[in-house]
């Protein structure tokens, strides 16, 4: 990948992660940039197939032309939100931007602070589900253990839904 910075965007197709992806495009990728949604799926998707070949260092860097195209995805076994597919599109067009997915299998917390150092990416940007302050203590949280160990910038974007304890 030559040229221009590596901007993860962690990515579960939910609509923090969405929003992110959006906040992402609009204030931090420029032209030239590489976009790199980083999915983590969990530990039960690696048991079969191809994934066992990709257990430790996550699946090849995938380029948009066939992370959009279900007979790919279908291997991955992970069916791509299309309003994930329809942004990204347009946005390569836009900005001139490369977009590529990659996925990892285990801890969101553990495989996120892994693609930073693996791709390696410049900065992250991931949403927050907002989780009260009970969920968060019993549950933990993703950003905030991302935000702790990363070694590359990272922005949260918060879900705008208030969370209830």
């Amino acid at each position: 990948m030559a040229g221009g910075k590596r901007l993860g965007v962690a990515i579960d197709f939910s609509p923090c992660s969405i929003k992110a992806l959006k906040w992402a495009l609009d204030n931090v990728v420029k032209q030239g940039d590489h976009l790199i949604l980083v999915v983590i799926r969990p530990d039960e998707y690696n048991e079969r197939g191809e994934m066992l070949l990709w257990e430790t260092t996550g699946s090849p860097l995938i380029p948009l032309a066939q992370f959009s195209d279900p007979v790919v995805m279908k291997k991955y076994e992970l069916k791509p939100e299309p309003e994930v597919i329809d942004i990204v599109t347009t946005a390569t067009s836009q900005k001139n931007i490369e977009v590529l997915l990659k996925i990892y299998w285990g801890d969101a917390r553990e495989k996120l602070c892994e693609a930073i150092e693996n791709i390696p990416l410049d900065s992250i940007t991931m949403g927050s589900r907002g989780l009260g302050t009970l969920k968060r203590a019993i549950m933990g949280s993703v950003s905030n253990y991302v935000v702790n160990n990363a070694s590359c910038p990272v922005t949260v974007v918060k879900s705008s839904e208030q969370p209830n304890n």
